[in-house]
């Protein structure tokens, strides 16, 4: 086996990775606006499928979910006040907190994951994320961006000042 990464260079893959999710989001959003729905409501739709899907639930047993979610202080539950028949769900500033501390739990994983690698495959990892960025870019025909520069050669990325 290689040397092992240091800490900086699984930073600067982890770094990588997270960004060539948000420009892949980024690269979708013209489709969504298309379809009629914006992300954050695609996303919805992707986590009530997907819920339903892996816990096989239906509709009045996500109900119940919410109902669950609201008493737990998760979610806040109100008639909206331009149709009557209609109820607006919205996340507490608790429920932010908690998926920021699942956000922080994948991420560590993800660290723990990546710490398992020697340099060269961490390099590997590295370059195939610059790869998939490039990708992403000619898809879109968009500006690329940051960089990620293979780990073994260049331990920190490239920083844009105008990053989200």
């Amino acid at each position: 086996m290689n040397r092992r990464p240091s800490p900086t260079e699984i930073e600067a893959v982890v770094e990588g990775y997270d960004r060539m999710m948000h420009r892949l989001v980024q690269a979708h959003a013209p489709e969504f606006t298309e379809v009629g729905i914006t992300m954050a409501q695609a996303k919805v739709l992707y986590v009530v499928m997907a819920a339903g899907r892996l816990l096989g639930i239906g509709s009045s047993s996500a109900s119940e979910m919410a109902d669950r979610l609201v008493e737990l202080g998760l979610l806040l539950r109100n008639d909206d006040p331009d149709d009557r028949r209609q109820v607006v769900v919205t996340a507490t500033p608790a429920a932010a907190a908690l998926l920021e501390r699942f956000r922080e739990l994948n991420l560590r994983q993800l660290r723990e994951l990546l710490g398992r690698l020697d340099g060269e495959e961490l390099d590997v990892v590295g370059r195939s994320l610059a790869i998939l960025l490039g990708a992403i870019d000619r898809a879109v025909g968009t500006d690329p961006g940051p960089t990620i520069q293979p780990t073994t050669t260049q331990p920190t990325t490239t920083q844009r000042e105008n990053q989200p």
